[in-house]
């Protein structure tokens, strides 16, 4: 069934389908720091020390959720809502109804079209064990939301 990410709506996905909606970003797996009186929102470039930097996946991706408790595991139901994830997540894009962008391995074909195209993290993060939680304000990035 090609196609079947720009035909079926979130809500219609099966599990094998929902997981392979990922693009392999890891623009998710970024630090986000928030201004406690504006409420905006900053990207860091410091990841999850759990994301395998150079294929933007997680390395416990099955046991994630207990080893960091503030994990986000995305739903059907919750994406749309979810207004910290970027403006290329295809969740967020299909959750809108929007098709997906050429580079998306799905529309592509190869899992390295992301990286190709500049819109993952790959080579452009630190892990959150070499930077002390006071410093995270010296790594907020703008590139993020700018792709």
């Amino acid at each position: 069934m090609s196609d079947w990410w720009n035909r079926l709506s979130l809500r219609e996905l099966d599990n094998e389908q929902w997981e392979a909606l990922c693009d392999g970003c890891a623009k998710c797996c970024l630090h986000k720091l928030q201004d406690a009186d504006s409420g905006e929102l900053f990207y860091t470039r410091i990841h999850c020390r759990y994301l395998d930097p150079e294929s933007c996946r997680c390395r416990d991706y099955a046991g994630r959720l207990e080893a960091v408790p503030d994990c986000v595991s995305l739903r059907q139901d919750t994406v749309a809502s979810l207004d910290w994830l970027p403006e290329t997540c295809a969740y967020r894009l299909r959750s809108r109804g929007e098709p997906l962008p050429d580079w998306h391995y799905l529309v592509s074909g190869s899992r390295q079209t992301v990286h190709e195209a500049g819109a993952s993290i790959r080579g452009r993060s630190i892990s959150e064990d070499y930077v002390h939680p006071d410093g995270y304000e010296e790594h907020i990035v703008t590139w993020v939301q700018q792709e």
